[in-house]
């Protein structure tokens, strides 16, 4: 089958490389292939509103440098509210106005760009009969599939800049500086800025920390004569009590610590075990906004271009993706409700040790 006419959406976080990915897909499939291109606004949402357009050359002509995205997002996600509710609370099955609507707008395929929740909610619409195609966009580089997702390398500048800043405040001021940046489950984003940066400390979700070790960290860089120090803090980094509760019995104990993130609570157990000065820096959403890195945009229109090659061969039900330097495709089956997080043994945690990198853990 090859496809006329598809409908394409931008779902979950926005991240830079969005837009520049929309135009890698539409222009390639509009000047390519001959294709038709509606955009649906608001991520899934607009699937379900009704919300979609036909787009024109012009709509994704100039925007490859844009950050955001030019159709809107939404963390809408329909299936898990068909999994919550019972039969009396059911009402509207927003699966299945989904399915109506793909099939009013005459759709043969659906691209979704997104991360992790985006791309599971393409396969499970892929299992109730549509066609989809997904594109891997993330700051956190943890879907499943595919060695690097755009965003991500955009991140790692933003927040390695960040990094460098603060080196200047730290030094002239004898402190400890924490840095927290975004990143669950998974630390990528907090591994490879930290490197780049030169973190002293960096704490990933993957690798629990003791307070005693990055106290020792401290002390032994203070008594070398390094007055300062920089501690790079993904923000679902755990302590290593807290990765061997559920979550109900952190969430609770978490309350207990007043502090609003884990960049505070890492702070106040320093400033408690060592008594050095310590001042946080929350990165939050910079992290995700203005124009892509050119690596992003190379990467964006790569995946898109590839998109539309699947289109065009009715290649559907798969994912692009990155191995090596190749673009191809993976089964959504294989990314869905899968995290791609970072091994203990990868080499850039190993980079890090190397040149004295402390985790935290030893």
């Amino acid at each position: 089958m090859t496809t006329k006419t598809f409908g394409i959406l931008t779902s979950g976080g926005d991240c830079p490389g969005l837009n520049a990915a929309i135009r890698g897909v539409c222009r390639a499939a509009h000047d390519r292939y001959n294709m038709t291109v509606i955009g649906i606004a608001n991520g899934y949402r607009g699937l379900i509103d009704g919300d979609a357009r036909l787009l024109k050359p012009s709509d994704f002509s100039g925007i490859l440098t844009r950050g955001g995205t030019i159709l809107g997002t939404s963390r809408e996600k329909p299936f898990k509210e068909r999994d919550k509710a019972t039969d009396a609370e059911i009402g509207e099955d927003k699966v299945e106005v989904i399915k109506d609507t793909y099939r009013k707008l005459n759709l043969d395929c659906l691209v979704v760009l997104g991360g992790n929740g985006t791309n599971t909610t393409g396969h499970l619409l892929s299992e109730e009969g549509l066609n989809v195609v997904g594109l891997p966009k993330t700051i956190d580089n943890d879907i499943y599939g595919t060695d690097m997702t755009f965003g991500f390398h955009s991140a790692v500048t933003i927040a390695t800049e960040a990094i460098d800043r603060l080196h200047s405040t730290a030094h002239s001021h004898n402190r400890v500086m924490i840095i927290e940046l975004m990143g669950h489950k998974a630390g990528w984003l907090s591994l490879y800025a930290g490197v780049a940066g030169g973190g002293d400390i960096i704490l990933l979700p993957e690798i629990p920390y003791e307070i005693s070790s990055i106290s020792r960290h401290l002390l032994e860089r203070a008594r070398d004569g390094k007055s300062f120090s920089i501690v790079v803090v993904a923000e679902g980094a755990v302590s290593r009590s807290e990765a061997e509760m559920d979550k109900k019995a952190r969430r609770k104990h978490r309350t207990k610590t007043a502090a609003p993130s884990i960049g505070y609570r890492v702070a106040k157990e320093i400033e408690e075990a060592t008594g050095m000065e310590t001042r946080v820096t929350v990165l939050g959403y910079l992290q995700r906004g203005g124009i892509p890195s050119p690596w992003d945009r190379v990467l964006a229109t790569g995946f898109g271009t590839a998109a539309a090659a699947l289109l065009a061969a009715g290649d559907y039900g798969k994912m692009v993706a990155l191995k090596g330097t190749e673009i191809g495709a993976v089964e959504l089956s294989e990314v869905a409700g899968r995290t791609k997080t970072v091994p203990a043994d990868h080499y850039m945690v190993d980079t890090a040790r190397s040149v004295g990198t402390c985790f935290g853990d030893s």
